[in-house]
C-alpha cells in the first residue's frame, strides 16, 4: 500500500471511529460557548431566491427545497455550495422572520435526512458548515425551541469530530483552508472538546506555510482563490481572539503578506483580475476583506513566486500572467492562459479574458479554462496546457521574464514553452506602456523550426463597442466612459469576433479581436493600442 493509499485509508477509518457514538458525545452543550460571528455581506436577492427555493450560485440555479437534500443535483461546485450553508448570510441580509424562519427550516432538514451525498461530508465543505452554522446561530437558531438548539449542537459535535480526523485535509488547495476555518470554530464554541483547538493549532501553521508563496500570493495563482484564502486566514485571525486564544505566529505573517498580493491583483474599478478561475468578485467585498486583514497602502508590481506582473501608468493598468501553472493538486481551475493579459483605464475594463464559470457544466467550465479563452496567442487552436477534469496534463516548464521601467515607462519581455514537446515551438511576447498610460504596443512572436499557424486573441470587455475599419488592420474602441481607443496591427489578417464574458455576476455577449496567421504567413505580429482624441 502506497503512502497516498495508506494515508486515505487511515483518514477514513479516523472519521469512521469519529462518528461513533462515546461518551464525550454525551458532552453536548446546550450553545456556543462563544459567539461566533460571520463578517461577511449576504445579498439580499439571493435570499429572495431561498425563500422561493431556489439556490443561485457562481450563475447557477438549482432547486433547494425542505425534503429536497437526498435529491440535489448539480455540479460538484454547486453541491459543495449547497451543503456548505455559506447562503445563511443571504438569508441574513434579506433579514425577515420568513427569511430565518426557511434558515431554521433547511437545517433542520439536514440535520433529519443527514445527506450520504460525499461531497456534504468532504472536510472543506464540513468546514464550512460548521462555520456558517456557528456564525449564523444568532439569525436561526438563539430563537428556537430547545429541540432544535440540542439537535443542532449534537450536529455540531458529530461534524466536528468527523473534521478533526480527516485532518490534515487530502485536497492541497485552498479547501484546506476552509477545513481548518471550521475546526478552529469548532474549538472556540465547543470549549468542552479541547483536543479540537490542540489539533488546530498543531495543524494549522504547515497548512498556511504549504499555501501561501513567500511573495504572499495563493499557490494556486488565481486572484479568487486568492481572496477565499485571505477571507478564511481573516476569520481565523477573529475566531482566535474571540477565544483569546495566541494564534500561531505564521498566521499574521501570512495576512501580512497575502493582502498586499491581493491589492494589486485589482482592477482599477477595484474589482479582480481575470486569470485561473476567477471573476470580478464586488468591489466592496474585495475592500472588506482588505480592512479586515488590516494592511493599507499600495501593492506590488510584481509577484515573484506567484508570477503575475503589473504595468500601472497614468489611468492604465495592465495585468500579465508570466509564471508556471499551480502545481498537481493545486491546479484544480488552473486555466491554460500563460502570457495572458488584461487591460483597464480608469474604472473602465478594456481587453479582458473571458472570466470562469467553475459552477457551470464540464463543457462550459473547460471552454473557460481554455488558451482560445484568453487575451493571448494560441498555435494551431491547441492549449498552451493539457485541460483535464481534475487539474492540468502538459503544461509550459520555463518561463521566462525580463521587466525594466525608466522614466515612468515600462518593458515586459516573457516566454513560454508549453508547445515545445508538440511543435518546438516557443511563445515570446514584448508589452511597452508609456508613461502617459497611453500608449501600448506588443509584439507577439513563436519560434519554431517549422511555421505554425496561430491565433492571437484580444477579449473586449462587454462595455466596450468596437468597429473594425475599412483599412482592415484597426479596430476603433468606445470605452464605457466616453473615450476613444484604437488598436492597429500588422503581420496577421485582423477580424472582429463574437466572444462572452464570464466575469460578472452573469454570462453576457462580447466581442473579441482576432488575429490570425496561417504557416506560410510571417511568424510574428505588431500591434499597437492607443487613446484618440475622437472618432474621426
Amino acid at each position: 500500500m502506497n503512502n497516498a493509499r495508506s494515508g486515505r485509508w487511515l483518514r477514513g477509518a479516523r472519521r469512521a471511529m469519529a462518528r461513533l457514538p462515546t461518551m464525550r458525545m454525551g458532552r453536548v452543550p446546550d450553545a456556543p460557548a462563544l459567539s461566533v460571528r460571520d463578517p461577511w455581506p449576504g445579498d439580499p436577492s439571493r435570499g429572495a431566491r431561498l425563500i422561493k427555493g431556489e439556490y443561485e450560485h457562481g450563475g447557477m440555479v438549482m432547486p433547494l427545497r425542505q425534503g429536497g437534500w437526498g435529491d440535489l443535483a448539480g455540479t460538484p461546485v454547486m453541491l459543495a455550495g449547497a451543503h456548505g450553508f455559506a447562503w445563511l448570510r443571504d438569508l441574513r441580509a434579506l433579514g425577515t422572520d420568513a427569511a430565518r424562519l426557511r434558515a431554521r427550516a433547511l437545517v433542520a432538514d439536514w440535520i433529519t435526512y443527514a445527506p450520504n451525498e460525499s461531497i456534504a461530508h468532504r472536510p472543506d465543505v464540513v468546514g464550512a458548515r460548521i462555520t456558517a452554522w456557528l456564525g449564523h446561530y444568532d439569525f436561526f437558531a438563539a430563537t428556537a425551541d430547545d429541540a432544535f438548539r440540542q439537535r443542532l449542537m449534537s450536529q455540531l459535535v458529530i461534524d466536528a469530530r468527523s473534521l478533526s480526523a480527516a485532518l490534515p485535509a487530502e485536497e492541497l488547495d485552498a479547501r484546506a483552508l476552509t477545513a481548518m476555518k471550521g475546526l478552529v470554530a469548532a474549538a472556540v464554541a465547543l470549549r468542552e472538546h479541547t483536543g479540537f483547538l490542540t489539533r488546530a493549532l498543531r495543524l494549522l501553521p504547515q497548512e498556511v506555510a504549504r499555501q501561501v508563496l513567500p511573495d504572499g500570493c495563493h499557490a494556486e495563482r488565481s486572484p479568487a482563490a486568492q481572496l477565499a484564502a485571505l477571507q478564511d486566514l481573516t476569520e481565523i485571525r477573529a475566531l482566535f481572539q474571540t477565544s483569546q486564544t495566541q494564534p500561531p505566529p505564521v498566521l499574521g505573517a501570512a495576512i501580512e503578506r497575502m493582502a498586499p498580493a491581493l491589492r494589486m491583483m485589482r482592477h482599477g474599478d477595484g474589482g479582480l483580475c481575470l486569470f485561473n478561475g476567477s471573476r470580478e468578485e464586488t468591489p466592496a467585498l474585495v475592500e472588506l476583506v482588505l480592512t479586515q486583514a488590516g494592511r493599507g497602502g499600495r501593492g506590488p508590481v510584481s509577484l515573484t513566486d506567484g508570477g503575475f506582473h503589473r504595468m500601472q501608468a497614468g489611468r492604465s493598468v495592465m495585468m500579465v500572467d508570466c509564471g508556471l501553472p499551480a502545481p498537481p493538486g493545486l491546479d484544480r481551475f488552473a486555466h491554460a492562459g500563460t502570457l495572458s493579459m488584461e487591460l483597464s483605464v480608469g474604472r473602465d475594463r478594456l481587453i479582458v479574458n473571458c472570466g470562469a464559470f467553475p459552477a457551470g457544466p464540464p463543457e462550459w467550465r473547460d471552454a473557460a479554462r481554455s488558451t482560445a479563452a484568453h487575451s493571448t496567442l494560441v498555435v494551431a487552436d491547441i492549449n498552451s496546457s493539457e485541460l483535464k477534469p481534475e487539474g492540468l496534463g502538459r503544461r509550459p516548464t520555463v518561463v521566462e521574464v525580463n521587466r525594466q521601467e525608466a522614466a515612468g515607462a515600462h518593458w515586459l519581455d516573457v516566454s513560454h514553452d508549453g508547445w515545445k514537446k508538440l511543435f518546438n515551438a516557443v511563445h515570446r511576447r514584448s508589452l511597452y506602456m508609456a508613461e502617459s498610460g497611453e500608449d501600448i504596443r506588443g509584439e507577439d512572436l513563436v519560434e519554431a523550426p517549422e511555421p505554425q499557424p496561430f491565433t492571437l486573441r484580444f477579449h473586449l470587455h462587454p462595455d466596450v463597442q468596437a468597429s473594425l475599419q475599412q483599412d482592415g488592420s484597426t479596430v476603433l474602441l468606445r470605452l464605457k466612459s466616453g473615450s476613444f481607443w484604437r488598436l492597429r496591427a500588422d503581420g496577421a489578417r485582423m477580424s472582429l469576433e463574437e466572444s462572452i464574458y464570464l466575469g460578472g455576476p452573469e454570462p453576457r455577449r462580447s466581442e473579441q479581436i482576432v488575429l490570425s496567421a496561417f504557416a506560410d504567413d510571417p511568424q510574428h505580429v505588431k500591434w499597437a493600442l492607443s487613446k484618440v482624441e475622437r472618432a474621426g
